[in-house]
C-alpha cells in the first residue's frame, strides 16, 4: 500500500514537471484556432476572444494604468515555451493591469501570455509605423533566463587552468 501512494505522487509529480505553460482554465477559454497571422489580418475580428501567443520581450514600460510588454512574436512549442528561431511573425503589445518590475521582465526574456484581444494600438501617432496589436493580460509565464549567453561557440574548461598564474614563456 505504501508504495502504490508513493508511485502515485511521483507519477503526480512527474506530470505537473511536463505541464503546458499556461494553467488549464485559462488554456481551455483559449481560441487555439486563431493564429498570429490570423490576428495580424483581422484583429478586430477577434476582440473578445482568448489567445496564447509568446516570444521575446522587446521592451517593458510602466504606466499609469499598468505595463505595457512589448514583444517579437516566436512560434510556441508544445508546453507553450517560445522557440529559439530567428523567424518571427511581428511584434504585439500585452497590457497588464498592475505595475511590475521593468528589470525582471527585460528586453530578451522569453514569455508566453494568454490575453484577451483588445484591438490594435498605434505605436507612433501618424507615422508610417504599422500599429500594433493589443492584448490584455489574463495570464503570463516568464521563463527562466539562459544560463549560456549564447550555443554557436563552445565553452571550454581546462580543470588545469589558474587564472592567478602568470603567463608562461610559452604564451600560455
Amino acid at each position: 500500500m505504501n508504495i502504490l501512494s508513493l508511485l502515485i505522487v511521483g507519477a503526480a509529480l512527474l506530470l505537473q514537471g511536463c505541464s503546458y505553460a499556461i494553467s488549464s482554465d485559462v488554456a481551455r477559454t483559449a481560441d487555439r484556432s486563431i493564429t498570429f497571422d490570423k490576428f495580424q489580418a483581422e484583429p478586430s475580428s477577434h476582440k473578445g476572444k482568448t489567445v496564447i501567443f509568446g516570444g521575446l520581450i522587446v521592451q517593458s514600460r510602466n504606466v499609469k494604468t499598468g505595463m505595457l510588454i512589448e514583444i517579437d512574436q516566436k512560434e510556441l512549442d508544445y508546453w507553450g515555451k517560445p522557440r529559439r528561431t530567428v523567424r518571427s511573425g511581428g511584434r504585439f503589445i500585452v497590457f497588464q493591469p498592475r505595475h511590475l518590475d521593468v528589470l525582471v521582465y527585460a528586453p530578451g526574456r522569453e514569455i508566453t501570455v494568454a490575453g484577451e484581444v483588445m484591438g490594435e494600438e498605434q505605436k507612433v501617432p501618424g507615422a508610417a509605423i504599422p500599429s500594433y496589436l493589443l492584448l490584455r493580460n489574463r495570464e503570463l509565464k516568464l521563463w527562466p533566463g539562459r544560463s549560456r549567453t549564447t550555443w554557436d561557440r563552445p565553452e571550454w574548461l581546462d580543470p588545469l587552468y589558474d587564472p592567478s598564474t602568470k603567463p608562461g614563456r610559452y604564451g600560455n
